[in-house]
């Protein structure tokens, strides 16, 4: 079984995945947030294809750890998907997830043009390393 991460966005969602070990993310691509039933028709076959026991959901903090206006909005998307989905959920702090995709993909030498499309399901990816990174042996 793996783990899904969602990175929320307004206009697109991105999605990574575990390997089955639960110790490597990887990102896997992004699925427009609008339609909203489309989004959800594309993650549900994602869902069962890649075995999914537990979606990650990046929940957007300030830098002093509070919530703010985005953070109510992922709260929101969360409550549909629990409503929804069927799997388990669970957030998981996503600051500056999108920053740090977007300086690993200049490192990579990735052209702004295909930057745009790689940084949702590479921040996905990351938050879900970090996650990943976090859990006791005994978890996994």
């Amino acid at each position: 079984m793996r783990i899904l991460a969602i990175d929320h966005g307004a206009k697109r969602m991105g999605i990574a995945v575990s390997d089955e070990l639960k110790m490597i993310a990887q990102p896997l691509e992004f699925i427009l947030a609008e339609p909203f039933p489309e989004f959800l028709s594309r993650l549900k076959v994602l869902l069962r294809e890649k075995e999914v026991e537990l979606v990650l959901v990046g929940m957007p903090r300030n830098m002093n750890g509070s919530y703010g206006p985005a953070a109510l909005k992922v709260q929101e998307f969360v409550a549909v998907l629990r409503d929804t989905i069927g799997v388990p959920i669970k957030t998981w702090d996503e600051r500056l997830t999108s920053a740090q995709a977007n300086r690993f993909l200049i490192a990579g030498n990735v052209r702004r043009a295909a930057r745009r499309e790689k940084v949702d399901q590479t921040a996905a990816a990351i938050l879900l390393q970090s996650y990943l990174d976090g859990l006791n042996p005994a978890q996994i």
